[in-house]
């Protein structure tokens, strides 16, 4: 075998700048706002955003076939031009599997707000995140509409982020800013997610907001070539939803020309808006239920991409590595095994894996390493598995968290 080696692929210069206090409103035209209805017992569990011009929007629904109802009355509204004014959410009830009650419901939601502010309903989308099962009651919903449009606000990105959550552990928020045509350009984006993550898209929600001006279509297909390579690789359990979806919506208020890929700064674009999903992406499985590690797995020299995508998400959705990761056990024998049912195509005379920076396996067999240092590389707040397939050239990387005694009685106990 050659060099021993994990060399990381040439990446351009970042042309953005995180910023350190995001907020989902930091873009222009945007303001939210998040209360507690009454749904929950307690906490926060309405939330809105709003732009104060029709917004460019593209979504990406989950794949269930048990698509809830909100996801019904979205897809519905998004049929008519493509442009969104109002996302309506709330948490604690996910309305999924509640038959045509639970969508009159949904229809009810929508038309809640577009009522208050004026709006054609089909300007408005909704989203809901919780029980399955149990319709949502509307009475304190809607009952709860006026004062949440009332305090809408640029102050109100935390009260939202905070409004969208279930058994998260704390809010997911990540901004950027960069120049298109010498205009800062801001993009801003907020999740939930704990459990049930195997999106393709699924349990999650996330929300991105920016000011750069773009068609709806340009910006739909942005967002799923960059849904496929970031919410789709993450895993926490295997499972998928009913109800979640990623929603992006641009002003256009940052008052630039207008953005195609033939556009100078398209790729500065891209990158900004793929790094804030990616962000994202890796905040929803570092707080997996009951997790105490974010694990990262990059394949490399894969056939494909689609294998590529294929194995990593193998190893990382493994309750055997999880497992092992919790344990900080270098069981590489529980890698390999993934990859080896995962369907990509291996070669196992010039496959191998490292555990951080310790090669464990060469060449589909047991490498030299010092045992200590395998087991510190998983004792690590994120841990690092990387696999070289020896069959080609293509690479993906995938998301997931270990497996814990804590995950169980979280998930054993959810509805009481």
């Amino acid at each position: 075998m050659d060099s021993m080696a994990w060399v990381e692929p040439h990446e351009k210069k970042s042309t953005f700048t995180q910023v350190k206090v995001p907020t989902i409103t930091s873009p222009k035209g945007f303001t939210a706002s998040g209360l507690h209805a009454g749904i929950k017992r307690k906490r926060k569990d309405l939330g809105m955003i709003y732009c104060e011009v029709p917004a460019a929007a593209a979504v990406v629904y989950t794949t269930n076939a048990f698509q809830a109802a909100p996801l019904v009355v979205t897809q519905d509204g998004m049929k008519v031009d493509g442009y969104m004014q109002a996302i309506l959410v709330n948490s604690g009830k996910a309305n999924a599997c509640t038959g045509e009650p639970g969508l009159q419901d949904a229809y009810q939601m929508r038309q809640s707000i577009a009522t208050e502010m004026g709006l054609p309903a089909y300007r408005v989308g909704i989203a809901s995140t919780g029980v399955i099962g149990e319709r949502i009651p509307m009475e304190p919903l809607t009952r709860a509409v006026p004062t949440l449009v009332e305090q809408l606000g640029k102050e109100g990105g935390d009260p939202f982020s905070q409004s969208i959550l279930t058994t998260d552990t704390g809010v997911k928020v990540v901004e950027v800013r960069f120049f298109i045509d010498g205009k800062e350009v801001r993009i801003s984006g907020v999740a939930k997610g704990s459990g049930m993550i195997h999106p393709n898209m699924a349990t999650m929600l996330a929300f991105m907001t920016t000011d750069a001006v773009i068609e709806p279509s340009l910006l739909q297909t942005l967002l799923r070539e960059v849904t496929d390579e970031t919410y789709n690789m993450i895993t926490v359990d295997g499972d998928s939803s009913t109800n979640d979806m990623v929603v992006a919506m641009a002003s256009g208020m940052a008052g630039h020309r207008n953005l195609t890929p033939e556009h100078e700064d398209w790729l500065t674009f891209q990158q900004a808006f793929a790094f804030v999903s990616k962000e994202l992406a890796r905040m929803i499985a570092r707080d997996g239920e009951g997790a105490t590690r974010l694990v990262e797995v990059e394949v490399k020299g894969a056939r494909t991409l689609k294998e590529a995508r294929q194995a990593a998400k193998t190893v990382v959705g493994s309750s055997l590595v999880k497992t092992a990761v919790y344990g900080a056990d270098p069981n590489w024998g529980r890698i390999l095994s993934a990859i080896g049912y995962s369907d990509a195509t291996v070669v196992p005379s010039h496959t191998r894996v490292w555990l951080g920076d310790v090669v464990v396996v060469d060449g589909g067999t047991s490498a030299i390493y010092d045992e200590k240092l395998a087991r510190k590389a998983l004792e690590q707040s994120v841990v690092q598995i990387k696999v070289d397939l020896g069959a080609g050239k293509e690479r993906a990387t995938a998301w997931g968290c270990d497996l814990t005694y804590d995950y169980v009685r979280i998930n054993a106990s959810y509805r009481t």
